[in-house]
């Protein structure tokens, strides 16, 4: 099982609210958590108007198959309309075994 966690930093810049925030940041969850092996959700700056950081993460067999769902991730994150991503981390999740209970 391999693992990879990604991080976007995002910048809103029409949202006057946090409501006109949370409607452009649920957009983004709703769609990645439709898709098979990726679960995303608003981990940072809730709080602010303009600002949002989005935790996803994406899990599969094979690495390469790993990369490639979370390109499209990114790919999807920096086209969405209003958003500005100011940056985006990906760091792999390390299994050194698992444990049967």
């Amino acid at each position: 099982m391999h693992v990879l966690a990604l991080r976007a930093d995002l910048h809103i810049p029409e949202s006057q609210s946090l409501k006109e925030k949370r409607s452009v940041v649920q957009s983004i969850v709703r769609t990645l958590d439709g898709w098979v092996s990726v679960a995303a959700a608003e981990v940072g700056a809730q709080d602010k108007w303009q600002r949002a950081i989005i935790g996803v993460s994406v899990i599969g067999a094979e690495p390469s198959h790993v990369e490639g769902l979370a390109d499209r991730v990114e790919r999807m994150v920096w086209a969405t309309a209003g958003v500005e991503v100011l940056d985006i981390e990906r760091e792999w999740i390390e299994n050194d075994g698992w444990e049967r209970v």
